[in-house]
């Protein structure tokens, strides 16, 4: 009985081998062609071979053609190919297919094709990468988003157009364009935009400048380059959480928010959510350029934690998605290291306990004195929730947020609500700071943390106030926070915080030094010292937090998904083609949302 259930079992292993060897196979033999291609822009003697054995009777493997948007094109195939995109497999089997179809015809038809031997040499490097690549199907199931063709048609028509509309206006500009036809010049951009020379064409006396051919290149290197991510990207997933995903999300919460101090910012809207087989727990994440960023630790029961995460990595394998999470503590970081996922320590979470918290003793002199200083001018600070605070000074307090708010970015993702003074975020702390003449000139606003904690989100103030305001107001909170069965507060996150801390201390090794006056140069525009520095005054237990990644190569893209998603770069967008049933009004959706919600309620 053994025997025979293991045999099955070793045939399907067999396959499934096979099916990976195959498809290294065929990522590897475009990668190699890309690099002979690039080798052919730098090398004359093997660019004149490979344009010789282009030309005739004679065929050159699929993509080796000595030209740059070819070893684009092979470079960009090779990566979604690597990414196990169902997209770049069918458009490799096609299109090797048919230059595998058009060979054999010639082999057939044509003595003098037949009587090269570099002929039948392509002929077996076609069938093996065609062999390849139907054996490896099964390995390319990643999905793309569905309106990827229509969008590549478009970049590809107009792209080309532009192109040549270029190209034949710069010739025309030259002596050499205005003596030769109109056709003869189109003719020769489309030759020029195809490979790196003109070859074959019978129109040899246009002479172009090597400017003009350098520009036509680049430009069609861009074109392809730009079709292809058109085509081949990834789908962005859902934009917003269902109104029944946010109810799901907030029973949890309500169950099991106090574990973590970032689980509320799982109900920003601009979200997707994917839940465990059992619904007892669930992972929040964001698709930003290929990455599937999750931000904190999985929502619910700790025991349905692992059901979530394998159901989030199964998604993200099943669109092509780079897995990550941003922001999680060192509990999930071990569970989500069982899923196959590393960690690097990001950085770590200031957390005050209330009942520890005095400004008593020399160490906390120089905060006592400056938040007497404040006092005496003063300033007054109330503690309310956001469901005691009247319409109308909600929409005043959000006017203000606004107007104080630095820049048109909105910062803020892992650990930032996105919102103000939505009516379901009623249990949320708002701190109003007032001066003498009773103006408002800062506010704070913190989520709930379970039942007994709070964790910061917005922080705004009038730039013509006092400094000092926001260190006032957050000892305020703290002195009042049992008034309001507040125990612990959760302040801002400082990345790297370590470095800062170990490399300013005596013996510090040259490279914590280095790395520490990288950070200090990059404080002057992204405040990461800074905020350090803020946090270290109320004497916090710090809390680590990690980013998670399967692949370290991986890391750079998560970092540039990070630093879009947290307001720090904007991500660059192709025109987007319009789609049937899509919001595209956040504040319109939210509204419908409030009111789904209260249906659902």
């Amino acid at each position: 009985m053994t025997s025979t259930a293991a045999a099955p079992r070793e045939k399907r292993e067999k396959h499934e081998r096979v099916a990976h060897l195959s498809a290294r196979t065929a990522v590897w033999y475009l990668r190699i062609v890309a690099c002979l291609n690039l080798f052919a822009a730098v090398s004359l003697s093997f660019r004149d071979q490979v344009r010789h054995h282009n030309h005739g009777d004679f065929y050159t493997p699929y993509l080796l053609t000595a030209g740059f948007s070819s070893a684009a094109f092979a470079v960009f195939m090779a990566v979604m190919m690597n990414r196990h995109k169902r997209a770049a497999w069918i458009a490799n089997s096609v299109l090797s297919g048919l230059l595998l179809i058009a060979l054999v015809l010639s082999l057939v038809e044509q003595p003098g094709v037949r009587a090269h031997w570099f002929n039948w040499a392509t002929l077996a490097v076609l069938v093996v990468f065609q062999a390849a690549l139907t054996l490896g199907r099964g390995e390319f199931r990643a999905k793309g988003d569905p309106a990827n063709p229509r969008l590549a048609g478009a970049v590809l028509v107009g792209g080309s157009l532009a192109t040549l509309l270029v190209g034949t206006g710069l010739l025309s500009l030259t002596a050499a364009g205005r003596g030769a036809a109109l056709a003869d010049r189109v003719e020769y951009v489309l030759l020029r935009g195809i490979t790196l020379g003109s070859d074959g064409s019978p129109y040899v006396e246009v002479t172009a400048p090597r400017w003009i051919d350098i520009t036509v290149n680049v430009l069609s290197v861009a074109v392809l380059v730009l079709f292809s991510y058109a085509l081949f990207r990834a789908p962005k997933g859902k934009e917003y959480l269902s109104p029944q995903d946010e109810a799901a999300l907030r029973c949890l919460l309500d169950r099991h928010g106090a574990r973590d101090s970032l689980g509320y910012f799982a109900l920003r809207r601009d979200k997707s959510v994917v839940f465990s087989p059992s619904g007892k727990a669930a992972v929040t994440y964001r698709v930003v350029g290929g990455v599937s960023l999750a931000s904190g630790d999985p929502i619910g029961d700790i025991e349905a934690w692992p059901g979530a995460i394998e159901k989030w990595l199964e998604q993200a394998r099943e669109h092509a998605w780079t897995p990550a999470v941003t922001g999680a503590s060192e509990e999930a970081g071990v569970v989500y290291a069982r899923h196959g996922l590393d960690a690097l320590e990001l950085g770590d979470e200031a957390i005050v306990e209330v009942a520890d918290f005095s400004l008593e003793g020399r160490s906390m002199r120089g905060v006592r004195q400056a938040h007497n200083k404040v006092r005496r001018a003063g300033y007054t600070v109330s503690v309310r929730r956001h469901a005691d605070i009247p319409e109308p000074e909600m929409e005043s307090l959000i006017a203000d947020a606004d107007r104080w708010r630095d820049g048109s970015t909105e910062r803020g993702w892992s650990m930032a609500l996105g919102r103000l003074g939505d009516p379901e975020d009623g249990q949320c702390v708002m701190l109003e700071c007032r001066d003498a003449d009773g103006e408002m000139r800062a506010l704070l606003s913190f989520v709930p943390w379970g039942e007994h904690g709070l964790s910061l989100d917005l922080m705004r103030r009038d730039r013509d106030s006092d400094n000092g305001l926001m260190e006032f107001m957050v000892i305020e909170l703290l002195q009042q926070a049992r008034s309001i069965g507040v125990e612990r507060v959760s302040l801002n996150f400082a990345v790297f915080r370590a470095v800062f801390e170990r490399g300013s201390r005596l013996g510090a090794g040259p490279f914590l030094r280095a790395w520490r006056s990288v950070l200090v140069f990059f404080s002057r525009w992204w405040q990461i010292e800074s905020l350090y520095r803020a946090n270290a005054k109320y004497r916090p237990q710090w809390e680590p937090r990690y980013v998670l990644f399967e692949r370290s190569r991986d890391l750079p893209r998560i970092a540039l998904a990070n630093a879009a998603v947290e307001g720090f770069i904007s991500q660059p967008r192709l025109p987007a083609l319009p789609r049937a049933k899509r919001g595209t009004d956040p504040r319109r959706q939210d509204r419908e949302r409030e009111r789904e919600l209260q249906h659902v309620a």
